[in-house]
């Protein structure tokens, strides 16, 4: 059985800036080149820093959005010119847990379960929040936190 390799489309652009937020304004004839809906989920590879998103819609444009931590690995700053390719993400989203927090998890079965059935987004927001704890007592703090909450059933 034959694979089919995922659509992809590069581009020419500035980083959009809106107060403290950033992005990318993507054309709509890349939307249409990549066929795969008006808010395709996308590999983003920005100047050869690749990283996952979904085109949204802002203003009535298309964009996808250039998180804190992209511009902090990137270095990149509104108005600075990047080159974009979008290929179409084919794969599921996969959340990378750190072993400290993995660990506490299969611990508790409880918290365990309920974390696998929070939504993608919702997790990443707690190991992101994890993983920017600047001290390990910060970090074990939020771990321990996360991990209460999630026995008792809640999201956040």
């Amino acid at each position: 059985m034959a694979t089919t390799k995922p659509k992809s489309v590069t581009f020419d652009t500035t980083v959009a800036v809106a107060g403290n937020n950033t992005g990318i304004v993507v054309p709509v004839e890349a939307i249409e080149q990549l066929a795969a809906g008006k808010r395709p989920p996308v590999l983003v590879n920005v100047n050869g820093y690749e990283y996952r998103n979904t085109v949204g819609v802002m203003g009535g444009k298309p964009m996808i959005s250039i998180s804190a931590a992209v511009r902090n690995a990137t270095g990149l700053k509104g108005g600075d010119p990047i080159r974009v390719t979008l290929t179409v993400a084919d794969t599921p989203r996969e959340v990378e847990f750190p072993p400290d927090f993995a660990a506490a998890l299969a611990a508790h079965k409880q918290a365990a379960a309920f974390f696998a059935t929070l939504s993608n987004s919702l997790q990443r927001y707690h190991i992101d929040n994890i993983n920017a704890a600047k001290t390990d007592q910060t970090r074990q703090r939020r771990i321990e936190k996360a991990i209460t909450l999630f026995r008792s059933g809640k999201q956040r």
